[in-house]
């Protein structure tokens, strides 16, 4: 039973769609003190928030089951996503399902700026009738620039174009030939804000874009051009835009989100040239229940399929993705377990290298897949897909990823290399079948092997009879022999692979490590 902690409202739908999987325990616990939500969250698999409840590091670390945060929403500022990355807990939201509504209030915002109807409205109930105070402009023929060329910039971008604007874009993670293909111009920041009559803010907050649009890059905007922001709250330097108002650097700002919220205090408020909304990005019917419905479904998901839409903090695969590269996850998981066995001591580099079919997958689930399997016997804490590569950061190990197309032995080969102090140590594997985990290779030794179960590995002389005193050795202590594999070095040295049925007691390994012949001996169970 997976125990789901709703902690902010989210649509009727959203919740139906959860106490209907029998799998699943929803426990409605909203508007909580951070006191009650740490000590409420403990025993909870996964949380559902939108935007007022926050997911801080001290609250994961009361968290102690807790594998995903759902944002029923796009933006995650509220959550911790790096603590949450550390404790291997994956951090989901739902980009598209507010985007329409957004995309639809930017353009409500910039539409009320160009012909001042929150002011006209006031004065109008105020008994008045001021046709010529409040003199507009047009859109048409105007140009837009968009900041953050995402779903919700390129629906935004789209919609303006419908309104026979010139549209100009600027997203560094984003190629000319994606904008130019929808008709938008794509240039640098300070070119897009020396152009624009009106720009609009769509992307995330972090460190690196806080205050983006501070008091120097303000001044580069066009004078009397115009602002809107229905993205995130600090993306804005909220001083500096005072300044820019009240001195006619820009004639108009539209915000509906705020460094702090509410804005209480804030010198903007006195300002008739400011349109403001509370944070109503995501505020209408449609958009709720998608979002509400959306974050529902993604929990399930990840806890049904292993499938993590959305993952902020994991890079985004597909289903069909995803189906051809578990297979390749499992086989990099087992050697990885394989490598921790057989390593002698702290390892500083693991080099994982995908060949032939491997090579056309995306290696960052393989190989954090394989540190997963190095690192989980070793480490008190869970290890998974997100905090593998944290972790083995943490221990002073450096990850190598290489891609090749060409490989001579097989179709598809998986080759993980772990260096430490005075040596290194690779294991190689291979799929029968695009599905089946072989192991192919140790060092330098060819064995085929299925990495399952548990099993024995053996260096030993290359001599007749150290094999049968081994199987002799295992026969009297009840031990059976599943499957045996034996590859020859190119040294006087042997290895053998041995399936048994259960794992060896702490004394039978000491007396088959003191066989006579018999250098080392290792013993793992999958």
């Amino acid at each position: 039973m997976h125990k789901v902690l709703i902690a902010d409202a989210i649509a009727e739908e959203g919740l139906t769609y959860l106490r209907a999987r029998p799998a699943f325990e929803v426990v409605v616990a909203t508007g909580e003190s951070p006191e009650a939500l740490a000590s409420r969250i403990a025993d909870c698999d996964a949380v559902i928030v939108r935007s007022s409840t926050r997911i801080t590091r001290a609250i994961l670390s009361a968290a102690e089951r807790l594998r995903v945060v759902g944002r029923a929403g796009i933006g995650v500022d509220n959550i911790d996503v790096e603590a949450a990355t550390e404790r291997g807990v994956v951090v989901l939201n739902t980009p598209d399902a507010n985007a329409t509504t957004t995309a639809e209030l930017t353009v409500a915002h910039l539409l009320s700026l160009s012909r001042h109807l929150p002011q006209a409205d006031r004065s109008v109930r105020a008994g008045e009738w001021r046709r010529a105070s409040f003199l507009g402009t047009e859109v048409a023929g105007k140009t837009l620039g968009v900041i953050g060329y995402g779903t919700i910039g390129r629906l935004v971008a789209a919609r303006a174009l419908g309104l026979k604007m010139r549209v100009l874009a600027h997203d560094p993670y984003v190629t000319r030939e994606v904008m130019e293909a929808d008709g938008v111009g794509p240039v640098g920041l300070d070119e897009l804000l020396g152009s624009a009559d009106y720009v609009s803010l769509h992307c995330t907050l972090s460190e690196k874009t806080r205050k983006l649009l501070d008091a120097s890059r303000l001044r580069l905007m066009r004078r009397g051009a115009r602002l809107i922001n229905c993205a995130r709250g600090g993306l804005v330097d909220e001083g500096a835009l005072f300044e820019a108002l009240r001195t006619g650097q820009l004639s108009g700002a539209a915000l509906d989100v705020f460094e702090h919220e509410p804005p209480r205090g804030s010198p903007l408020l006195g300002r008739p040239d400011v349109v403001l909304s509370p944070h109503l990005g995501a505020s209408t019917e449609e958009a709720q229940v998608a979002a509400g419905l959306a974050v529902a479904e993604q929990i399930a998901s990840y806890f049904e399929t292993g499938e993590a839409i959305n993952a902020v903090n994991l890079p985004r695969i597909t289903p069909a993705e995803l189906n051809r590269l578990r297979p390749y996850q499992v086989l990099g998981h087992r050697l990885g377990q394989l490598l921790a066995a057989l390593v002698p001591g702290p390892l500083q580099e693991v080099e994982v290298a995908l060949r032939g079919r491997a090579a056309e997958l995306d290696p960052h689930p393989i190989a954090s897949e394989c540190l997963v399997g190095l690192l989980e016997a070793e480490l008190s804490v869970p290890v998974n897909q997100v905090n593998a590569r944290h972790l083995a950061r943490r221990q002073g190990i450096t990850l190598v990823e290489s891609r090749s197309l060409e490989t001579d032995e097989y179709l598809s080969l998986v080759t993980v290399a772990g260096r430490y102090n005075g040596g290194r140590t690779s294991v190689a594997g291979t799929l029968l079948g695009e599905r089946h985990a072989r192991l192919v290779r140790i060092d330098d030794c060819e064995v085929e092997s299925v990495p399952e179960g548990t099993v024995l590995i053996t260096r030993h002389e290359d001599r007749p009879g150290v094999v049968g005193a081994l199987g002799t050795l295992l026969g009297r202590e009840d031990v059976n022999i599943s499957r045996m594999q034996v590859g020859v070095a190119s040294g006087p040295e042997a290895l053998a692979v041995i399936g048994i049925s259960h794992p060896l007691s702490a004394e039978t390994l000491r007396r088959v490590a003191a066989t006579p012949a018999i250098h080392q001996v290792y013993q793992l169970t999958f």
